[in-house]
């Protein structure tokens, strides 16, 4: 099977197996796991925080740092798309009692004076806005990356007006990859930072909340309250740590191959894409003549995994389990079954 429904299907390496069974373990609850310990303060330093705390989800993650930031009652600016809002199962409003504020964005991005337009006025009618939520790379966006820029002038914006940002960076290492912006660079401007290890990294699960050393502490505190503490899990905390050490620069492949797939189903009749649109390793192509969900249910019994993504809109996503070889054929398959699922004209 070529599987590129996702990047969290991947699977980890021999190397990464060997870290996971011999990784020294304690209880994390207690602070005794020094495997977990050690993944933490990696990637706090990696992201120039002071404090990480891993979790089991990125869903967790980005749920949490709702909760540190705000009280019940309080809004969040989201864009429309966001994983948080759109995803995450009403997670805003079950767990932390917020309602949210949605920005539309140009394939997840939005800027500045977009936020400017949706703040409210200090009236006790409206509720008291305390978040910004960006996503980078941005999942409905088609890996869309948000640029540093536009970042740094919404940053700016929260200052002004005593707001804080968080980043939802499910794929931030993609963003990082991609662009050449350090981790340190991309994560300054926010409050908190998520990122995962269970996408392109290939580790098993997990992912970690960065900020400062008191909001990490308050994250502790709510990870326990959400069901997150965890006892002896080092050795999930032992891949995500091989992952950041050794898988994060490979990323660059997915990237690649990315491109070479979207560069190869544009030459297809009935597909619409456009390849220079790929920044990292999300593929979103069209097929305005036929169903995206029976395509991909025609293309999964020849053997290739994607998702349909809208009733006529297919997502393909590349990552360390899929070959360059094996991406070159994928569009062979493509053009193969389209006329097979095509409606016939009468």
């Amino acid at each position: 099977m070529i599987d590129l429904r996702s990047d969290t299907v991947t699977q980890p390496t021999a190397a990464m197996r060997e870290a996971i069974a011999t990784a020294a373990v304690g209880d994390d609850v207690f602070g005794d796991d020094p495997t977990v310990n050690a993944l933490e303060e990696y990637v706090a330093e990696l992201l120039g925080k002071e404090a990480a705390v891993f979790m089991p989800s990125g869903t967790m993650t980005n749920q949490i740092a709702l909760r540190v930031h705000t009280e019940p009652g309080d809004e969040v600016i989201l864009e429309s798309e966001a994983h948080i809002y759109y995803y995450e199962g009403g997670a805003p409003a079950a767990l932390s009692g917020v309602s949210c504020r949605l920005v539309k964005g140009d394939r997840g991005i939005f800027t500045a004076a977009d936020v400017r337009q949706v703040l409210r006025p200090e009236d006790a009618h409206f509720p008291k806005t305390k978040l910004v939520c960006l996503e980078n790379t941005h999942n409905r966006g088609g890996g869309k990356i948000f640029p540093l820029t536009e970042i740094e002038a919404i940053a700016q914006v929260c200052q002004e007006q005593g707001l804080l940002l968080h980043l939802d960076g499910a794929r931030f290492w993609n963003a990082c990859v991609a662009t050449g912006i350090s981790e340190v660079a991309y994560a300054k401007p926010f409050d908190t930072v998520s990122v995962c290890f269970s996408k392109g990294l290939g580790a098993p699960m997990g992912s970690a909340l960065l900020g400062s050393g008191e909001k990490m502490a308050r994250a502790r505190r709510f990870r326990k309250m959400f069901g997150g503490g965890m006892r002896q899990v080092g050795m999930m905390a032992a891949g995500a740590l091989y992952g950041l050490q050794y898988q994060r620069d490979r990323l660059v492949e997915d990237h690649r191959n990315a491109k070479i797939l979207a560069e190869n189903l544009s030459q297809i009749e009935g597909v619409e894409i456009s390849p220079e649109r790929i920044e990292t390793n999300l593929v979103v192509f069209h097929t305005p003549e036929v169903s995206a969900q029976i395509l991909v249910d025609r293309l999964r019994e020849r053997g290739v995994a994607m998702l349909a993504v809208g009733s006529h809109s297919v997502r393909a996503v590349t990552s360390l389990m899929v070959t360059q070889m094996e991406i070159e054929q994928v569009p062979e398959w493509v053009k193969a079954t389209i006329p097979l699922v095509k409606p016939s004209k009468t």
